[in-house]
């Protein structure tokens, strides 16, 4: 009784006859060595392929932060052709793992490189699944799993979360802004009434005829001027962490929520290709289990390849925004807790200071032994001051009409 995989009898026979067909991609080959990470005597890539469908032996993944991830040069995609002077080709993929478990400091790789267009991979396919995972996001797993939705998600992703946080920062910097520019601009209009009021008190003081009354009135204009002044003063102070506020409003606030945007845009299209990997690695299972011959395994596999190339990609780009999305969070939490609390000390600080020069003017400013007192201010009135002329209408006025009711 034989003990040959009749898969392996029809990868033989098929194999002689068919060609790589590379989808118009280009391939070039090349040598590199790299050595195993001392502790774990791994390389950092796994790998599909081989009989007994498929002619070549490819790399599907290159895990991070792993020898073959920081040397740089074998990716997703790219085809094993030997190892350590000894070619794959023909050999099942356990094997070809054993060979480089097996080997010692540094591994020699001989490979063919695939020079994969990003947009080439980027089908329509791709598009719609985009759109899926977008929408899917905004919905529960009990109403995607109800609407036989396939997805694929990111486990405990909290970036999308903070989006919303970062919302309500954003409403609560607007009513901050706008109820800091009420009180600036209520504020002005009172130190415009201390000027009022300076003025008025210096027109009584010009016209007061006893001159004890006329200095203190002349020195409690003065008074409301300074206040003026201080009022100013104030303002002058206070404007620059206004702006201060309207910069995290309108630019930092804005600029995160645009790179959480791409983020989440690149997120999608990450899920998307790995979709898409899932369901033909799905599809390629189910015909070795069957042993139906697939045009494109038989010949090279390229497609499948340039998704992992694609996949690839896609995943560099969404861990680096994801650490960029990370940094913005941080220095937008480090100038929400610090800065904040720092600018409304220093407004606490100047409307301190400011009510205390106020309290000292209001109350007659400093008073030293050779100077009196402002109040009680002393002023002489004539005995008429308070006598008005009469409102009554003037009977002899033409403008006045006498309305009599003759007697019935």
């Amino acid at each position: 009784m034989s003990n040959v995989n009749p898969c392996e009898n029809m990868y033989n026979d098929h194999c002689l006859h068919l060609n790589d067909d590379k989808k118009g991609m280009k391939v070039t080959s090349g040598i590199v060595k790299i050595n195993k990470d001392t502790k774990s005597n791994r390389i950092g890539l796994t790998i599909d392929g081989g009989p007994p469908h498929c002619p070549c032996i490819y790399i599907t993944q290159v895990l991070e932060d792993s020898p073959a991830a920081l040397d740089g040069t074998l990716e997703s995609g790219d085809e094993i052709l030997a190892i350590n002077n000894e070619r794959v080709s023909g050999r099942h993929k356990s094997q070809v793992s054993k060979m480089i478990e097996s080997s010692s400091n540094p591994v020699i790789f001989k490979y063919n490189k695939l020079h994969a267009d990003v947009q080439q991979g980027k089908t329509l396919d791709i598009v719609l699944k985009k759109f899926k995972q977008r929408l899917v996001e905004n919905i529960s797993n009990t109403v995607a799993d109800y609407l036989c939705m396939s997805r694929a998600i990111i486990v405990d992703d909290s970036l999308v979360k903070r989006l919303q946080q970062l919302e309500n920062l954003e409403e609560t910097y607007r009513c901050l802004v706008d109820h800091l520019e009420h009180v600036l601009n209520a504020f002005y209009d009172l130190t415009q009434c201390y000027k009022e009021f300076g003025e008025s008190f210096a027109e009584i003081a010009v016209r007061e005829p006893q001159p004890r009354a006329s200095e203190s009135l002349m020195r409690f204009s003065e008074y409301h001027r300074q206040m003026e002044r201080q009022g100013l003063m104030l303002i002058e102070v206070i404007k620059p962490i206004s702006r201060s506020f309207g910069t995290y409003l309108n630019k930092a606030i804005p600029d995160t929520k645009q790179t959480i945007r791409k983020y989440a845009d690149v997120k999608f299209e990450f899920l998307s290709y790995c979709l898409k990997v899932t369901e033909l690695d799905t599809a390629q299972k189910n015909t070795s289990s069957t042993c139906d011959p697939v045009y494109r395994i038989e010949t090279g596999n390229y497609e499948y390849r340039l998704l992992l190339r694609c996949r690839q990609i896609a995943r560099k780009r969404f861990f680096a925004l994801r650490k960029d999305v990370l940094t913005k969070i941080e220095l937008l939490e480090s100038k929400h807790v610090y800065d904040v609390v720092d600018q409304f000390q220093i407004i606490a600080s100047q409307v301190t200071s400011f009510n205390h020069e106020i309290s000292w003017m209001i109350n007659g400013g400093d008073r030293d032994d050779n100077e009196p007192p402002i109040f009680p201010i002393e002023m002489d009135l004539k005995c008429t001051a308070f006598e008005y002329n009469s409102v009554q209408p003037d009977l002899n006025d033409e403008s006045v009409i006498v309305y009599e009711c003759e007697e019935s």
